[in-house]
């Protein structure tokens, strides 16, 4: 592992707004400033060569990055193909989805194969195993996973803006393979937003069912399955399967730390116009209720002002309306979320040249370096929980405000920005709140503090939650 994880940018939105291409100019904008950048693509073969103007590998097995352990490729059995530069200090690669599913499957038959023959089931061969919807995504958790583990190039000040031809190997220490040895930037360019959203939320929800069906606590009586399986005469499956949950959970919690870390934003990408302004505020309780951080909204295929044409003047007036309205909402100084623009080309971007274009467009935008896309971002502040209030193993960071001494409650503040109050659901069960907004919902355990009370109500205000819990009389130390 990776003593300091490097700088992620997940790039999503609505489809069919250029998020590849997006994607493409922030890896090249930031290379362009002296970074080395990886990007990495999860879409089909296609838009991302014709942007960058080189063939990626294929999704191939024989093709994918050589498994070499810690080194400037990705870690053993990274889910892509070994990267090809793109740019000066820009390399790209394609995430692997079908052939990684498939060498699993086959990996867990064969640890599987006491029960199945037991079954009388006949083991499946690999080119049995046809492609399975939402392998994508178990994909994309693996590819979160192998970044956790890619070498982080040390901080450093921001580098001012060099040209193509200046960044070279002696800026960049490369490894034998041509390679750099360490990454200042790995940009991850993701499918729909709403997808993507579902995808990023699985490993919590992946880990609370394993926790559910196969409790860790349960793994102490290891030890006695030997003599179950010869009481029963039948062969036992616990060990592998336990073993499996291990090997899942540890991965799990390798893409959960990525997506929590202080280093990993999210930048969407949207067409300016009315329906791009009401998906992305759809988007937003979703976002909030999982904690993810934007730090740019960038807005494709901006069309110039001014033009002599009727119908052209008016698309370019409701983009011009819409880009208002997203900077209003979405722009924020104190977070340094950002918007950004990428002019129109009049035709799809194709090749390089095009694509420095659109690379120039965000890497002349006013502002500090620091908010430039792909710079270094800064951990958002939490506000610090009372004594006793802390948030358990798993639990976000939300504050929990004591109100005891004048109303007799304590208040969990959840912050949930664009949510609607008929959206919001509430459950709870145990040490466990439920809490749904729209089609978004979370499942968080309680803070210590908070199991000892019980719910009385909750109310939305300002964008942020407030659920109050009134504490058990006979589960509280009684005060002088």
């Amino acid at each position: 592992m990776a003593s300091t994880l490097v700088r992620t940018v997940l790039v999503t939105g609505p489809g069919g707004a250029g998020r590849t291409t997006a994607a493409a100019a922030s890896a090249l904008a930031a290379a362009r400033r002296g970074q080395r950048v990886l990007l990495l693509t999860t879409g089909r073969p296609g838009p991302l060569d014709t942007a960058l103007g080189r063939t990626l590998p294929p999704p191939d097995a024989a093709t994918r990055a050589p498994e070499r352990g810690p080194a400037p490729y990705a870690p053993a059995g990274a889910p892509w193909t070994a990267p090809v530069p793109a740019a000066p200090g820009l390399w790209a690669a394609r995430v692997e989805g079908d052939e990684h599913l498939r060498e699993h499957l086959l990996a867990l038959q064969e640890r599987g194969g006491p029960v199945l023959d037991l079954l009388g089931a006949a083991p499946l061969h690999p080119d049995e195993l046809a492609v399975l919807p939402g392998a994508g995504r178990l994909a994309v958790l693996r590819a979160l996973r192998a970044v956790r583990d890619l070498p982080a190039a040390a901080p450093g000040p921001a580098a001012a803006a060099p040209s193509a031809a200046s960044a070279t190997t002696a800026e960049h220490p490369a490894a034998e393979d041509g390679l750099p040895d360490a990454w200042d930037l790995v940009v991850v360019d993701l499918p729909p937003a709403q997808e993507t959203l579902a995808v990023l939320a699985l490993p919590e929800q992946l880990s609370w069912y394993l926790d559910r069906l196969l409790p860790p606590s349960r793994q102490a009586a290891r030890a006695l399955r030997p003599v179950l399986a010869q009481l029963a005469g039948v062969p036992m499956p616990a060990p592998w399967l336990y073993g499996a949950a291990d090997r899942a959970r540890a991965g799990l919690a390798a893409a959960r730390e990525v997506l929590s870390a202080p280093t990993t934003t999210l930048r969407l990408v949207a067409e300016p116009g009315p329906a791009a302004v009401d998906e992305l505020r759809r988007l937003r309780p979703g976002l909030a209720l999982h904690g993810h951080r934007v730090d740019a909204v960038i807005a494709g295929k901006v069309l110039p002002t001014g033009s002599a044409d009727p119908w052209l003047a008016a698309l370019s007036g409701e983009q011009q309306t819409a880009l208002k309205t997203l900077d209003e909402e979405w722009a924020d100084p104190d977070t340094g979320t950002a918007l950004y623009e990428l002019p129109h080309l009049g035709r799809e971007p194709r090749g390089p040249e095009d694509l420095a274009v659109l690379a120039d467009a965000l890497a002349h935008r006013s502002g500090t370096p620091e908010r430039l896309p792909g710079a270094p971002v800064a951990p958002a502040p939490h506000p610090r929980a009372p004594h006793g209030a802390a948030p358990g193993p798993g639990a976000p960071a939300w504050t929990v405000e004591d109100r005891r001494a004048g109303e007799g409650v304590l208040v969990w503040r959840i912050p949930l920005a664009g949510a609607e109050r008929g959206d919001l659901e509430l459950v709870r069960r145990g040490d466990e709140l439920m809490v749904a907004a729209g089609p978004f919902r979370r499942i968080v355990p309680l803070p210590s503090a908070l199991r000892r009370c019980t719910v009385s109500g909750a109310g939305l205000s300002d964008g942020e939650l407030r659920v109050r819990f009134v504490p058990e009389p006979g589960l509280w130390p009684r005060t002088p």
